[in-house]
């Protein structure tokens, strides 16, 4: 079995752990469903997979950091659900993700500079979380980018000059962080920033 899809039905209880043993999966769809219980580690073993949706359920607990060994993965899609803890620093040795989104859940921590190294990501959702700190500098790396959305978290500190390297981004929402110096921005962000062709929000 390659794919394994069950979005957009009721399931409901915990996702199980002998789905890991699946070593030939490509597509594990279990989204907007009602599952419950934590994400399992297990998953982290699905050496093949390439889409990993879980959106849209009722999933608490930490993301698991072997998820980070999922070295074929493109699509990592985990948001509306109720996950909290940090956002693991082992997501950036996905080399070959393109999407990655976590928005509206609990998380918490800083935004690692790790997914800097994400070379081939085109968008990054991490919106309605509870995350602090800086935005990294890194991401001003990720050179395919073209959304990046922070808004509606407790970011702090200046918004890094780096990020108007992004030379194909067309979405920068960085509002709704009460925090965050958004009343200095870098010469280099406004001048990505100035084409009506990128939306960027900054307060």
């Amino acid at each position: 079995m390659s794919h394994l899809e069950l979005g957009y039905n009721q399931l409901s209880g915990n996702i199980p752990t002998e789905l890991g043993s699946l070593s030939n999966l490509e597509r594990l769809l279990l989204n907007s469903n009602g599952l419950t219980g934590n994400i399992p580690a297990e998953l982290g073993s699905l050496s093949n997979l390439e889409r990993l949706y879980l959106y849209s359920n009722q999933v608490t607990g930490n993301i698991p950091a072997e998820l980070g060994s999922l070295s074929n993965l493109q699509y990592l899609y985990l948001d509306h659900n109720l996950l909290s803890g940090n956002i693991p620093t082992e997501l950036g040795s996905l080399n070959n993700l393109q999407y990655l989104f976590l928005y509206k859940n609990q998380l918490s921590g800083n935004i690692p500079a790790e997914l800097g190294s994400l070379s081939n990501l085109e968008q990054l959702d991490l919106n309605n979380n509870q995350l602090t700190g800086n935005i990294p500098a890194e991401l001003g790396s990720l050179s395919k980018l073209e959304e990046l959305w922070l808004s509606y978290n407790l970011l702090s500190g200046n918004i890094p000059a780096e990020l108007g390297s992004l030379s194909n981004l067309q979405f920068l929402f960085l509002k709704n962080n009460p925090q965050l110096d958004a009343t200095t921005i870098p010469v280099e962000v406004q001048t990505l920033c100035a084409p009506s062709t990128v939306s960027c929000k900054f307060d």
